[in-house]
């Protein structure tokens, strides 16, 4: 059984078929985040800290860290800060550095720059997961030596040099390269987690299908692990949400074993908690029962948000400092 480990200093995750399903909380992302990006280029990590603290307590057993910041006003005096080349690598060692003084889960570093990779796998305490390669050669010829390297996982996007093929065929075959490109470098197909890149279903119908038999396909023939953008399914449609929490749970069925998603969102976390029980992934609905005293404080009047940060505050003190398994 495919298991594709992931560690921070006091926490083991596992990604696997048998395992309950891993999410990676998406929000530390300037990416279309005015205000985040302005606050990076001010030093002021406010709003990384609460997003840290908010998704671990809301469910994300791994948090997702991305440093793609445009910092325009140092660009308008200083030219270096117009490459990325210059500004993600100090952004990402500061971002790995104070998100682990907060919480205790394994990290995702995430960025289009090797040098902010490298950056965040010298500053990550554990084992963290690497975001990304593609199976593009320049890609390829950069991201695989350091995956392998530092003896890490990798997210897998299937697109290549041609772009982003509708073909959900083209897109497996592009998986598969990957894979085999990986086993050049002594990298095992366990430490492959492809993202098998979910269409929005409002521009094209059977996006949901698709990825449900891609996710199947990549499970059977090449015995590897899962993830992509969840609420892409969802993108430019209106109650965006109910879709998500429909789409999760297929998702899971047909096999797929992580997302980077928005875990202080409701509706996404109940589909995911029930359908791990379901999946018989929570051993006698023990993580289902204590997320519905979630639930019922959000029924008193608590947002989600407080309600988890409460019941995960009543938890903390019970568990040793030994490493421990997420849940």
């Amino acid at each position: 059984m495919t298991r594709t480990v992931v560690e921070s200093k006091t926490k083991t995750v596992i990604i696997g078929f048998d395992e309950p399903f891993c999410v990676i909380g998406e929000r530390i992302n300037p990416t279309g985040r005015k205000k985040l990006a302005a606050e990076l280029e001010m030093d002021n990590f406010d709003t990384v800290l609460k997003d840290a603290l908010e998704q671990v307590a809301c469910g994300a057993t791994v948090l997702d860290v991305n440093s793609g910041a445009v910092f325009t006003n140092k660009m308008a005096v200083d030219p270096r800060y117009a490459d990325n080349n210059f500004t993600e690598p100090p952004l990402m060692k500061a971002l790995i550095e104070i998100i682990q003084s907060v919480v205790d889960v394994p990290l995702c570093i995430d960025s289009s720059v090797p040098a902010a990779l490298e950056a965040g796998l010298l500053a990550c305490e554990g084992r963290p997961l690497l975001n990304s390669v593609t199976g593009e050669e320049e890609r390829l010829e950069r991201i695989l030596p350091l995956v392998k390297k530092y003896n890490v996982p990798v997210v897998a996007i299937s697109n290549d040099d041609t772009g982003i093929s509708q073909d959900p065929d083209v897109r497996f075959a592009v998986a598969k390269k990957i894979v085999q490109r990986a086993a050049d470098f002594g990298i095992p197909a366990h430490d492959i987690v492809v993202d098998p890149l979910v269409m929005p279903v409002g521009a094209m119908g059977s996006a949901g299908q698709q990825v449900f038999a891609l996710v199947r396909r990549l499970r059977e023939e090449l015995g590897v692990n899962t993830t992509c953008g969840a609420s892409n399914i969802s993108f430019g449609l209106p109650q965006r949400h109910g879709i998500n929490a429909a789409f999760l749970p297929m998702a899971i069925t047909a096999g797929m074993t992580s997302a980077i998603m928005n875990p202080v969102r409701q509706a996404e976390m109940e589909a995911i908690r029930a359908a791990n029980f379901l999946m018989n992934h929570d051993a006698n609905g023990g993580e289902w029962i204590r997320f519905a005293k979630v639930l019922e404080a959000v029924e008193a009047g608590a947002t989600f948000a407080e309600a988890s940060a409460a019941a995960s505050a009543a938890t903390s003190g019970r568990r040793g400092g030994r490493r421990a398994r997420s849940e």
